[in-house]
């Protein structure tokens, strides 16, 4: 049966703990100096117990169409996940897709030397596989966690030395270890660090590149992956995984933090969406399928796939330099359906942090000429007249509505959107902080 590992966080909250064109992905050794800005996306195998092959060659050809280049398979303890990543790589076959092991050391024990063994096991079996990522001419490796593991040597760079460097075939690691920045300058074990809480301001603020700055300046030209996430909400009781908590999303989030990763792209190499399907932490862009690791009660009817379909725009803008032209008018739109404030019998109760956000609709409008702009829910209304290109837009939300938006130009309509189901409710039957996620039709 499918078994959630439940990735425990840290307290990040406190301090900081803790399209490319297909041919340049032809080649499977990317070497460093002339290596294309590549976009990755973080993939939970641990939701695809009941997954097979078409279910993965879908998924590949939905993130490739929108610019993404690889999924990161985060891959756990559990004995039936390496079959699960033995079929990723089958269904990549024969397409520029490509694939590396983000191994997720919150649930494979690194403890002795054998505890390496499996990952020893993995690289060496995917290795110059024609969909493994390669990075400087070695495999793509990283990690979720791993900041304690010792394999049993004396050192953190001592243990992943041993697992990953020695008599093993060529490796770029790039993990994401929960650790002050600083602590990195002395790990010559990595070629590189993945920035997981870069992705959501950890307090009570917009998203900066602060955290971004600190990982550039201390691993001193190695391998830089930064992260990108549109949400965080997380709504487990404390007698199942104990989570209940969310990072603040407010301020276009998800736009506001690829327009950083834009701006400073010189400085990036590499960008990981969080994620594709972590649907526990409400941070999914892909289609809900799979095994949900129990939550479908705040995610069922919470398609974000327009999350997915705004990234392109950002992605093309991240390898590129240059924002695409706008083909057509498009309006999205996301934002919590209930308040913040609202009072429910809820046994788990409100999740932390939930001060820390706004009752609002927040949305991005593509426009292909200068046009006027309306969003309207109940007594709120939101009218501007915006120039071609993409522009930001927000509302608050007060009252029970149905979200609707409209754009006019030469007095004719050219989007005339109301999503099913954007309806926002006072009375709110539990505390769902995710967001209801709608863009109009492509």
């Amino acid at each position: 049966m499918f078994r959630c590992i439940l990735r425990f966080r840290f307290p990040v909250f406190i301090a900081l703990s803790l399209v490319i064109n297909a041919s340049i992905l032809n080649a499977t050794v990317l070497p460093r100096g002339n290596a294309p800005k590549l976009v990755f996306a973080h993939f939970m195998v641990g939701n695809t117990f009941p997954y097979n092959v078409d279910n993965w060659k879908k998924d590949m050809q939905l993130a490739s169409s929108k610019g993404i280049d690889a999924f990161a398979l985060n891959m756990g303890r559990d004995d039936w996940q390496p079959s699960r990543v033995a079929d990723a790589y089958r269904a990549a076959s024969g397409s520029n897709f490509k694939l590396f092991i983000s191994f997720d050391m919150a649930s494979i024990p690194c403890n002795s030397d054998g505890d390496g063994n499996l990952i020893r096991q993995l690289v060496r079996q995917y290795n110059r596989h024609p969909n493994q990522l390669m990075y400087e001419g070695k495999n793509f490796v990283s990690t979720f966690g791993g900041q304690f593991c010792r394999f049993g040597t004396g050192s953190l760079n001592e243990g992943w030395h041993n697992v990953l460097k020695r008599d093993m075939p060529p490796v770029h690691f790039v993990p994401a270890l929960f650790m002050q920045p600083p602590e990195l300058e002395r790990l010559n074990a990595l070629d590189g660090a993945f920035s997981w809480d870069s992705a959501w301001p950890l307090g009570n603020y917009d998203i900066n590149s602060s955290n971004d700055a600190q990982y550039q300046k201390y691993l001193k030209g190695r391998t830089y992956m930064a992260s990108v996430s549109p949400w965080f909400f997380t709504h487990y009781s404390r007698e199942t995984y104990n989570k209940n908590w969310i990072y603040r999303p407010d301020s276009w989030l998800y736009a506001s933090r690829w327009e950083l990763l834009v701006k400073n792209r010189k400085n990036i190499d590499l960008v990981e969406i969080i994620t594709w399907n972590d649907y526990g932490e409400s941070h999914y862009i892909g289609p809900i399928e799979g095994a949900q690791p129990h939550s479908e009660s705040w995610t069922n009817g919470f398609d974000h796939r327009g999350w997915l379909d705004l990234a392109q725009y950002y992605i093309t803008a991240f390898k590129t330099g240059n924002y695409p032209s706008i083909k057509k008018d498009r309006v999205f739109l996301w934002g919590r359906l209930y308040p913040k404030n609202a009072n429910t019998g809820d046994p788990i109760g409100r999740p932390d942090h939930s001060e820390w956000t706004e009752d609002m609709l927040w949305g991005v409008v593509f426009l292909t000429h200068p046009s006027h702009f309306e969003m309207t829910c109940g007594g709120s209304r939101y009218s501007s007249d915006l120039p071609a290109g993409a522009s930001k837009v927000k509302m608050p939300l007060r009252d029970d509505c149905n979200v609707k938006a409209v754009v006019t130009r030469d007095k004719k309509k050219t989007v005339d959107f109301a999503p099913a189901g954007f309806h926002f409710s006072k009375n709110a039957p539990f505390y769902n902080f995710n967001a209801f996620v709608a863009a109009s039709p492509e």
